[in-house]
């Protein structure tokens, strides 16, 4: 009688793994969604080859006060400041040299005109530079920037990040009311580790009434249009950034410490929808 308990125990033990297991699978979770590929950049190609037009544009100059923010390098599109490396990077690289009045150059690449997208993941495998006052960022824009201006455009910040921080990087959302000094953000940190170090992953995934943050597939921050003290413009589409400045009103200025070239390298920015 004890033998046959033990085979029904063992049979009940079986069916409720069966039962369980399924249960475990992440596709089946409405909180989960299913995210598929949409739009990527691997950086493949040759060394000192341009990141590819069709995905990618410039933005040229020094821009209207340092772009807003009286940061000190002239973008270009030259080799020196952008291109691949040959072994499936982007390097985006700031140098200490006078160039068109201003004593930095570096570079900023966008897909605005070319690609742009409403909800989804986006996400990018970045090693980042150092030093007191570089200023690394990968970020979106609101499309609209041409016709209704910044902030009312919103910006979501994925990865910013102070040289002279080496082991913090922040999440920032911008929009009315919340903006510049006044923006949402939170930061994310190791205690023994760096970012210039080794390649992390930051990423943002974002739906009709959230948008969450991760480091490394860390979820470090969650906001929602309750959260902001105003308006949610975070219903249409966004383009993609990647650029490196140099000084500002951020990250200060450099300083004798801050050794040049530093180079962001980017593995590779991928997008996804639901």
């Amino acid at each position: 009688m004890k033998s046959n308990k033990k085979h029904v125990l063992v049979l009940f033990v079986f069916a409720l793994i069966l039962f369980i297991v399924p249960s475990c699978d992440n596709s089946l979770d409405p909180e989960v969604p299913n995210w598929q590929l949409v739009w990527q950049d691997e950086f493949d190609g040759p060394a000192g080859q341009s990141p590819d037009p069709s995905n990618w544009t410039y933005d040229i100059g020094t821009g209207d006060n340092g772009w807003g923010n009286q940061e000190l390098q002239y973008y270009t599109d030259r080799p020196e400041n952008i291109s691949l490396d040959g072994t499936g990077n982007l390097l985006i690289t700031a140098r200490r040299e006078s160039f068109g009045g201003v004593p930095f150059t570096s570079a900023r690449i966008k897909t605005q005109g070319l690609f742009e997208q409403a909800y989804g993941r986006f996400e990018a495998s970045i090693k980042l530079p150092w030093g007191p006052g570089i200023w690394p960022a990968f970020w979106l824009l609101g499309s609209n920037i041409e016709t209704v201006g910044w902030p009312e455009c919103g910006e979501i910040d994925i990865m910013e990040y102070r040289g002279q921080q080496t082991n913090l990087i922040h999440g920032t959302v911008h929009g009315p009311g919340y903006s510049g000094g006044a923006a949402l953000t939170k930061s994310f940190g190791f205690e023994q580790n760096r970012f210039d170090v080794d390649f992390h992953l930051f990423a943002v995934e974002w739906g009709k009434n959230y948008l969450r943050f991760y480091v490394d597939e860390v979820l470090y921050q969650e906001i929602k249009p309750e959260d902001l003290p105003g308006r949610w413009v975070f219903d249409k589409p966004f383009f993609l950034i990647l650029n490196v400045a140099v000084g500002g009103n951020y990250v200060g200025f450099p300083t004798s410490e801050t050794p040049f070239p530093q180079t962001m390298l980017i593995d590779y920015v991928r997008v996804y929808k639901e």
